[in-house]
């Protein structure tokens, strides 16, 4: 049903058959899934393509002995920005999904609080349990919880989500639904006008833009735990990064039954109904590029918005050429050889795979380029099935360490973890019955880990297979499920294991190529951000357009759908406006 809401995207014009060109997407993630779907409405003919023999890309899913588990994205923020893809569809998110609004939002242990000190919903009294915090989302429930635990605080947390707010939505705006190719989009008054503001929040950290503000260390670490989100610590996010917890604290925290699983499928859906050509289990072995005669010069490429410290440098030994996309190659489950021509190619995969492996020789990018970046943090995940309730979790419960400077320092250099160190668990069976067993509950933990491929891969144990994963990530997940038990009075957590699944940072070099294992793309520090992030049009190669955590706007799922927008305009030959189109509710005008 096409929606009627005042605030619903205007329809575009499909394509004249004259414009419809022949496209193939690299990726059946959400960026490459929503992108499909957009050129396919536009009047292409669409092929996708992805290596796995399932779509999502980094959103997996796992299931073992009745238990259900999503293996990525899990916080649904920024409902907006998803609504807004599937409207551009011709639905919208609530006609689509089944979608809970979680109260509390979510939990908080933190390292120092025993239980002694507050009441607990377990047993309090077990040894090395914490007192927990119950985070609810809503503006006057913020600011109370943040003068309980400050006395003066409330105000500060006003004036702190009030500045939030402004800068989430000329982000909206003015630096998400655009490539920045032309960049007196950033000279628009509203633009001028945050200057003051924004400067200082752009050279200064999260870190210390909170620290400045508030004294209670929860508190603290509760407005700065969004970085991780970002790929990044509040130490190097930008502090026009705590519009973050406008999204958390005033938007609130959403699910979807059926986890993102069931989102990645309604999209599928809709974009095989668009007439989108979906081939799983299809591995793209390279881009095939015809070199140009004559190379495009520096001028394109500084239009095309590439600051210099991307620019793309050629391997040892040659320099890079400019050619234009002619299809690419591809290999099925079997080995089987394919080739499949195009008149413009999505890359809604890992960048750094694309530049360094699949494109030619002449064309691809020097590893020197890519040694400059930040790959943000990896992980070591675990999945288990644990038999009976779990009350002392939440949906979404976070364990955050009282010396997480350090935490981040090991992980941003490389080093091991320590014993107890801050991580993210979530419930999924809180919310959605469906995911396990009645009475039983599927429990998912994320634990924060350097980008460090040599840690390797996890294992599966079930009733039906015993594989063992690498001793380091094991070794991880172990204390993890352990510091869980001790932090929250589960005792007996690991006795109720029925199920276990880990994957170590190798797992996703291997299943997404994810560049050095990273877990969710380039971290956006400031030179990683906004014009700073690699755009979407291949400077060199004519008819390369870039989708995904990759390239502008940046990670996250609601990123990735407004990057399939500006990677639409690209190949359609539309110049984005620098603003969310037909949508003024959201861009907040």
């Amino acid at each position: 049903m096409t929606p009627t809401t005042p605030d619903a995207p205007a329809a575009r014009p499909a394509a004249a058959p004259s414009g419809a060109r022949r496209v193939v997407v690299i990726g059946g993630g959400f960026a490459g899934l929503a992108t499909a779907g957009l050129l396919a409405q536009d009047g292409h003919r669409v092929t996708l393509l992805e290596k796995n023999p399932v779509l999502g890309g980094r959103s997996g899913r796992w299931s073992a002995e009745g238990f259900t588990f999503d293996t990525g994205p899990s916080w649904y923020l920024m409902p907006e920005v998803i609504d807004r893809w599937f409207r551009l569809m011709g639905t919208s998110a609530d006609e689509a999904l089944d979608l809970r609004a979680l109260s509390p939002a979510y939990r908080v242990y933190f390292q120092e609080h025993a239980a002694d000190d507050a009441a607990a919903p377990g047993d309090g009294s077990t040894p090395g349990a914490r007192a927990p915090l119950d985070v609810v989302s809503g503006r006057e429930e913020s600011l109370a919880l943040a003068e309980e635990l400050e006395p003066g605080a409330g105000g500060r947390l006003a004036a702190y989500l009030d500045s939030a707010e402004r800068i989430y939505a000329l982000a909206k705006r003015r630096f998400l639904y655009t490539d920045f190719r032309d960049l007196t989009e950033l000279l628009r008054p509203d633009v001028l006008r945050a200057l003051p503001a924004l400067a200082p929040q752009l050279l200064g950290d999260l870190r210390g833009f909170v620290a400045r503000r508030f004294e209670d260390g929860r508190l603290r670490r509760v407005l700065g735990y969004p970085a991780v989100f970002l790929g990044t610590s509040p130490g190097k996010a930008p502090a026009m990064y705590h519009l973050m917890s406008h999204l958390d604290l005033a938007d609130g925290v959403q699910y979807p039954i059926g986890g993102f699983a069931a989102l990645v499928d309604a999209m599928a859906e809709l974009v095989r109904a668009a007439g989108v050509e979906i081939v799983t289990a299809a591995e793209v072995t390279a881009v095939d590029v015809v070199s140009d005669p004559r190379p495009r010069g520096r001028l394109p490429r500084l239009l095309d918005g590439a600051p210099r410290p991307w620019e793309p440098r050629a391997p040892a030994g040659g320099r890079r050429r400019s050619g234009h996309v002619r299809g690419v190659s591809w290999r099925d489950a079997e080995g089987g050889s394919h080739r499949l021509d195009a008149d413009a190619v999505v890359a809604a995969a890992d960048l750094h795979h694309v530049q360094t492996a699949l494109l030619p020789g002449d064309q691809r990018v020097a590893e020197r380029t890519w040694d400059r970046r930040d790959p943000g943090p990896s992980a070591v995940l675990v999945c288990v099935g644990v038999r009976g309730r779990l009350p002392e979790l939440l949906h979404h419960t976070l364990l955050f360490t009282e010396d997480w400077d350090e935490n981040f320092r090991r992980i941003d250099e490389g080093e091991d973890l320590p014993e107890e160190t801050s991580l993210y668990a979530s419930m999924t069976s809180a919310t959605d019955p469906g995911v396990a067993p009645e009475g039983d509950e599927s429990l998912f933990l994320l634990v924060p880990a350097p980008a460090v491929p040599e840690w390797g891969r996890g294992g599966v144990r079930t009733p039906d297979e015993d594989r063992a994963g690498d001793a380091q990530v094991e070794a991880v997940a172990d204390r993890a499920l352990a510091q869980l038990a001790r932090w929250a009075g589960v005792p007996d957590l690991g006795e109720r294991i029925v199920v276990r699944r880990t994957w170590g940072p190798a797992d996703f070099a291997a299943d997404v190529h994810a560049w050095r294992g990273s877990l969710l793309g380039p971290g956006h520090v400031l030179r990683q951000s906004a014009l700073f992030r690699p755009p979407v049009r291949d400077p060199r190669v004519a008819g390369l357009v870039y989708a995904g955590s990759s390239v502008r706007p940046g990670i996250g799922v609601p990123m990735c759908l407004i990057s399939a927008e500006l990677a639409r305009d690209a190949v359609s030959g539309v110049r984005p406006g620098g603003a969310a189109p037909g949508a003024p509710a959201m861009a907040g005008r």
